[in-house]
């Protein structure tokens, strides 16, 4: 077994079964989506910011209500960096210029007397003031926290109330940070629980589903894209070019009338693959909705996503289109990709990131010529780190849930010449000399499709050859 024992793991070896040097000759799966060993400082985020941070935030043009003190609100806005073209509920139709306006954030700001007393009182006169502070607002999200899942507040009946009072959706997700080991398991708790809601509201407003006469043969869903940085300005018009028609992304800047439509597309082509499958499934058994896994980062992966939505659809005019579409980006970025790929050959990379996201950066680095030397996950699963496995090569270090002092060791062991990181991260890094590129909410985004990696490379490119670092002493 390929195990790889770490030096900082000496007192807490339960550790050891989360880390392994690739071996293809005898490959291994950690152990991963399990409790956090006491005494392991971990990275982890929790269910909570699963549910709001990820998968719901990115919704555009609804209030998403944090019942919880509010420490957990501030928590998950303004974090990570999936952008709205909304620009603001007073006057929704209007469109925001800057990239970087963001969503309102709304919070209970419970109290230890709330806490005693309850909060459902606060709860429905907080959901009814944001709607008139915002009255463009197509509806609301409720999410639960440790503390109002720990004291019972009943935030389904709050959300039927409020939504008769008002007369729009209103939604209730119960994902506190408590009831999963990660922020992966708030990523099925709202697919989960947000399908069935969507469900029995279809069936109660058949109005806001996607009528018969306005639906064409390749209507598609985007399912586990974000938008982080505006990459879904990069994909939408590769399918679009192809001959689909993107009914709704699930969730990247996406509008709630959109999501109810998600059961009346012809097909959801799967993004993340941790945090979204659970949806695309459900609707897959409820109406029966095909739904294919795709990667949309790089060019290897992003001919081959639009060449299977060709091949699932069978058009002669399609597959020809996607083919078209594949050369025409290719000519587009050839002449800088030249260029980015002869400065960044032959560097040592590391990558940390989420969970599925480590396996998508693998095959972008291979195609800019670099060499990845470790792999790292937060909340990744088995079939993560099987896929890990298939790309990259041997004698790769992986490492389930990293703690600090584990990253820590694999920069002074394996001296990667950039680290794709999160936030956290890049400032232990960049201490040691080692340049970083935010590959979890992105830099200089966007990165996803073809002229995506041409923005990952020039960042990689400019953190690599930034002059700050000939300031750096020999000995760093």
């Amino acid at each position: 077994m390929p195990e790889a024992r770490l030096k900082c793991n000496a007192c807490i070896p339960e550790r050891h079964k989360h880390t392994y040097i690739l071996d293809k000759n005898d490959p291994i799966i950690p152990a991963c989506n399990t409790k956090t060993v006491p005494g392991d400082m971990t990275e982890r985020g929790c269910a909570y910011a699963g549910a709001r941070g990820v998968v719901g935030g990115p919704i555009t043009d609804c209030i998403h209500m944090v019942h919880a003190p509010v420490g957990c609100s501030f928590y998950t806005w303004g974090t990570r960096r999936n952008l709205s073209d909304l620009y603001g509920w007073a006057t929704p139709d209007k469109l925001c210029n800057e990239a970087f306006m963001r969503r309102h954030s709304f919070t209970t700001d419970m109290t230890e007397k709330d806490v005693i007393y309850g909060g459902m009182d606060k709860l429905k006169n907080a959901c009814l003031e944001a709607f008139r502070l915002t009255p463009g607002a197509k509806g609301l999200f409720i999410y639960t926290t440790c503390t109002t899942a720990l004291i019972g507040d009943d935030v389904k009946s709050i959300a039927r109330e409020v939504e008769e009072e008002v007369g729009k959706p209103v939604f209730a997700i119960e994902s506190p940070g408590l009831c999963g080991v990660s922020q992966s398991k708030g990523h099925h708790e709202f697919n989960f629980q947000f399908y069935r809601q969507i469900v029995e509201y279809r069936k109660k407003h058949p109005e806001v589903c996607l009528p018969d006469s306005e639906k064409t043969d390749y209507d598609i869903n985007l399912i586990g894209e974000y938008n982080m940085d505006w990459d879904v300005k990069f994909i939408k018009p590769l399918f679009e070019d192809i001959g689909c028609r993107v009914v709704s992304v699930f969730t990247g800047n996406c509008r709630i009338g959109d999501l109810f439509k998600i059961p009346d597309a012809k097909l959801s082509v799967v993004h993340c693959q941790r945090s979204a499958t659970y949806i695309a499934e459900l609707v897959k058994q409820g109406f029966d909705v095909p739904h294919i896994p795709v990667s949309l980062f790089g060019i290897e992966q992003t001919s081959n996503a639009l060449r299977k939505v060709a091949e699932f659809f069978d058009s002669p005019e399609m597959k020809e289109k996607a083919e078209q579409v594949i050369e025409r980006e290719m000519k587009a970025i050839t002449p800088a990709l030249n260029f980015y790929r002869e400065k960044l050959k032959g560097k040592k990379v590391g990558i940390y990131v989420g969970g599925p996201r480590v396996w998508h950066w693998v095959k972008v680095m291979e195609e800019l010529g670099m060499e990845v030397v470790f792999c790292m996950c937060t909340f990744a699963h088995k079939d993560d780190y099987q896929k890990i496995n298939d790309r990259a090569s041997d004698g790769v270090l992986v490492i389930d849930n990293p703690n600090e002092f584990e990253i820590e060791e694999a920069l002074h062991t394996h001296t990667p010449d950039v680290f794709l990181c999160g936030l956290k991260e890049r400032y232990l890094t960049r201490k040691f000399g080692i340049t970083t590129v935010n590959s979890h909410s992105y830099d200089k985004g966007p990165y996803a499709g073809f002229r995506g990696l041409i923005n990952f490379a020039r960042d990689i490119y400019e953190g690599l050859y930034a002059p700050v670092w000939k300031f750096l002493e020999e000995d760093l």
